[in-house]
């Protein structure tokens, strides 16, 4: 039986990434449009067009979501039951545990538009992986939502 989430969110790409893109693109337009037929350049914009809307969209598809015993991040997969401490970082902790404080291991899910993100540490001893570090509008809800679904499941079994 599916509950309603805990937690949901997608890593849409940004507002302002469309708005460059269309710039970006009426100056491709005008620069075709310079040295070729109207009708030219309108499609070789229409075609920049589609090929930035398919890879903003693809790019900012990833969802994550803890619902059903499962913290979900794009295609990962971790029951809570794996699930060890939760940290909400903010910025500076983010970038330094990307970049510099950073493990090859672990599984990452970061996009540049979102500058904060949730660090979850696994508890299986098994998994190579240490921890998971996703990118998030609101790191302090998915932790306090990743602890608590933890924190029902342990009480429930």
């Amino acid at each position: 039986m599916s509950t309603a989430p805990a937690y949901r969110e997608r890593l849409s790409v940004p507002l302002r990434w469309w708005a460059q893109a269309v710039m970006m693109i009426a100056t491709i337009w005008l620069a075709v449009a310079v040295a070729a037929p109207l009708w030219v350049a309108s499609l070789v914009a229409l075609g920049f067009l589609a090929l930035v809307a398919v890879w903003f969209l693809g790019y900012g598809s990833p969802r994550v979501e803890v619902a059903d015993g499962v913290l979900t991040a794009g295609r990962a997969r971790l029951p809570l039951a794996y699930v060890g401490s939760v940290d909400a970082l903010d910025a500076e902790d983010t970038r330094r545990v990307a970049g510099r404080d950073a493990d090859a291991r672990a599984y990452l899910l970061l996009r540049p538009y979102r500058k904060k993100a949730v660090m979850v540490r696994l508890a299986d001893p098994r998994d190579p992986t240490p921890y998971w570090l996703v990118s998030t509008r609101r790191p302090e809800q998915l932790a306090s939502a990743l602890t608590a679904a933890v924190a029902d499941g342990v009480a429930s079994a």
